[in-house]
């Protein structure tokens, strides 16, 4: 009797584990233009404070004879206070995966200051790109 009580209790544990595992098949991603501002901006604040600190005026960009992309950004200073930030860019295909990245580059602006940063592709991929900004560490 006790055997037979065992194995029900068994089956009926077995049961509750498989049934409780079934999934119902893939499932789409969830949320995946939420923060995907670095897909589709060529400009992008890193952080909160270069979002309160910095914008850009204006891109410029050029394809060179040799088919590398080169690009021009005019990055001022919105605070009346000399600020530190970093800025880079990063070259991307026609696909949007990137080709080229240069290192990040400190960049002080004096109060309400404006300058303009080049960028040039190390290869002729490049057919987008993001300028991305954040704060001096």
């Amino acid at each position: 009797m006790k055997t037979w009580t065992l194995s029900i209790g068994g089956l009926f544990c077995a049961a509750l584990l498989l049934s409780g595992c079934a999934t119902g098949g893939a499932s789409a991603p969830k949320n995946t233009t939420k923060y995907d501002l670095e897909n589709s901006a060529n400009f992008v604040l890193l952080d909160k404070a270069t979002q309160r600190s910095v914008t850009s005026s204006g891109i410029q960009e050029r394809l060179h004879e040799d088919g590398r992309l080169e690009v021009a950004a005019n990055v001022r200073n919105r605070e009346n206070r000399r600020i530190q930030v970093q800025i880079n860019c990063e070259f991307k295909d026609e696909q949007g995966f990137v080709t080229d990245s240069t290192p990040f580059q400190t960049l002080i602006l004096a109060e309400n200051e404006q300058k303009s940063v080049r960028f040039i592709s190390m290869n002729a991929k490049a057919r987008k790109y993001t300028i991305r900004v954040r704060q001096a560490r």
